[in-house]
């Protein structure tokens, strides 16, 4: 059944009146929910605020590297070490290598651009604060529903957004509503705003709907794989900051490796592989296993029993992809009845790897422009304060700084490390001249007869791993019996033109082992098998299938990963 059937059978759906709903319970959406409530609360007066989160808590699909830089909380919450948040450990030192196969070699730090120094930061676990960001919502009297995915933009006669509504619960694989059938519910509010993070899926849909993008350049992305690792205290070097570039990427392929030690023995372990690469062959989740067998980084990781050293132990995985194209990049992010914040938008700072900052900053203005507006009697309008206060922010001067970054990376890392390091380190962001790109990652995809092949080593379970032991300790789970949340435009296009042309890239750019060319025993061919169930929603379909046939939309509410404190 259709959705519109489903509605025509079972509706009308419940609906919930609110002043604020916003989509999506990570630090951009909390963040805008917690200041709403501190606005209205200095004012003794009430405003009613919702938030929406797809995961079952908040924090659960939560992922990040992650350095904090606190300035934007210290702004929200000034007394949050008393309040418990946490930002645990400093950061005590920074290291930029640039890696060969088997060299390396690090930039003096007097010689890192401001953008690369971490003084007053600290190193994180997003998934927690986001957790604990929850807590200081719901203690102000923020509704928040975990497991609730909201799945359709809803708008009102005049073309504003009227809020949104929940997908329906119990469908199963056929379409068809089971014994557990729940209908979706509505949530309609003066402003809404959407805080999905990255490729939102209806982020993605407002800004088609909206032209938000229009005359920006188009959206950049990358791929962070990340995990977590336990090591021996020997090799424990709390606070120290570690980030790489060079092997095992090609020059001409964005994207580096990341090493920070939290407290506690533990390490997370990143690699960013930008979505603009041209070779199908390349599989982000083997350049991440890959990097690690580097010397640099295997020291961290293996034992060595003449000294009494264990071997370390991996404890979770994940991956989510980014934004990167920074402030020339970033839609409209204002329209009326609601507004998009954080990585909905793109507002992460590529050039210091860090997009928390930007989160809360931009929930905290998109907040102060909602509560103006609702104090005023006004709804549904376009909350132009809130575009104002950002563009007056140090927020967007950060960006602006920093806004040929990603770019001069399509000229080759040599280029790229000189030319950031000029506008960086000597110039302090003071730029002359803007560089622009005209391109979506997708279109940069080479037909494979251009490429060359490249031939990963197997994992060996002890320092890299394949898909589905990582996709295992990912904690993902989504319902065998509900419709596939990834869907196909065109069913032949895998076939005839993503195996034929391209030698079936999503089979490679997945982290997850959601997409398998295998045989067809109806012709004797290929088919693609779809595996739902072992997405990790980190998006990455979405952006880069050569062709965008393929849509990522919201699973059932609460499936997908549980990371725990990733």
């Amino acid at each position: 059944m259709t959705n519109e059937e489903i509605l025509a059978q079972y509706g009308p759906r419940e609906a919930m009146e609110y002043d604020v709903v916003i989509v999506g319970g990570g630090p951009a959406g909390l963040s805008t929910a917690i200041r709403l409530k501190q606005l209205a609360q200095e004012k003794g007066q009430d405003v009613s605020v919702v938030v929406l989160e797809k995961g079952s808590e908040p924090g659960a699909h939560t992922l990040s590297g992650a350095i904090m830089d606190p300035q934007a909380l210290t702004e929200l919450i000034p007394d949050w070490k008393a309040k418990g948040a946490p930002l645990n450990q400093p950061v005590t030192n920074d290291a930029m290598v640039f890696l060969g196969e088997k060299s390396s070699l690090r930039t003096p730090n007097w010689l890192l651009p401001k953008c690369f120094h971490n003084e007053g930061n600290y190193i994180v676990r997003l998934g927690f604060v986001s957790k604990w960001l929850a807590d200081q919502a719901e203690a102000l009297g923020v509704e928040i529903f975990p497991g609730f995915a909201a799945a359709e933009v809803l708008f009102n006669d005049d073309g504003s957004i009227k809020g949104v509504a929940t997908g329906n619960m119990g469908i199963g694989k056929d379409g068809e509503p089971t014994g557990d059938f729940q209908l979706g519910m509505e949530l309609h509010g003066k402003y809404t705003i959407f805080a999905e993070g990255a490729r939102g899926h209806l982020g993605k849909q407002l800004i088609a709907h909206f032209k938000l993008d229009a005359g920006k350049d188009p959206q950049a992305y990358g791929i962070g794989i990340k995990e977590l690792w336990e090591i021996d205290p020997a090799r424990h070097k709390p606070g120290t900051v570690v980030h790489t570039a060079g092997w095992p990427l090609q020059p001409d392929t964005y994207g580096g490796g990341f090493l920070y030690h939290l407290e506690g023995n533990l390490v997370t372990l990143g690699f960013i592989t930008g979505l603009d690469y041209a070779n199908p062959y390349i599989s982000p989740f083997e350049e991440m296993q890959r990097w690690k067998t580097h010397p640099n980084i295997r020291w961290y990781l293996e034992g060595d029993e003449a000294k009494g050293i264990k071997p370390a132990k991996r404890l979770s995985y994940g991956a989510r992809a980014i934004t990167a194209g920074g402030i020339l990049s970033l839609p409209k992010f204002v329209f009326p009845g609601g507004a998009l914040v954080g990585c909905e938008a793109g507002f992460l700072n590529v050039s210091r790897i860090k997009g928390s900052h930007a989160a809360i900053k931009t929930g905290m203005m998109a907040a102060e422009a909602a509560y103006e507006a609702i104090a005023a009697g006004r709804q549904g309008d376009t909350l132009s304060a809130y575009e104002a206060a950002f563009e007056n922010s140090w927020l967007y001067d950060e960006l602006y700084k920093s806004r040929n970054f990603k770019a001069w990376f399509k000229k080759g890392l040599s280029t790229a490390s000189v030319m950031n390091g000029i506008e960086q380190f000597l110039l302090k962001g003071n730029i002359p001249w803007t560089l622009h790109r005209d391109k979506p990652d997708h279109a940069y995809l080479k037909p494979a007869a251009q490429c060359q092949p490249i031939h990963y080593p197997k994992p060996d379970g002890k320092l890299t791993f394949d898909r589905l032991s990582s996709v295992f300790i990912s904690g993902t789970n989504h319902s065998e019996d509900q419709p596939a949340h990834l869907l196909l435009k065109d069913a032949s296009v895998p076939v005839n033109i993503n195996l034929a042309q391209y030698a079936a890239p999503e089979t490679r750019y997945c982290p997850a082992g959601v997409y398998e060319m295998v045989d067809d025993e109806n012709n004797g061919g290929k088919r693609l098998q779809i595996n739902a169930q072992n997405c990790v929603h980190c998006k990455t379909c979405d952006i880069k299938d050569p062709t965008q046939n393929i849509t990522w939309v919201t699973p059932e509410g609460g499936g997908g990963p549980t990371y725990a404190g990733m």
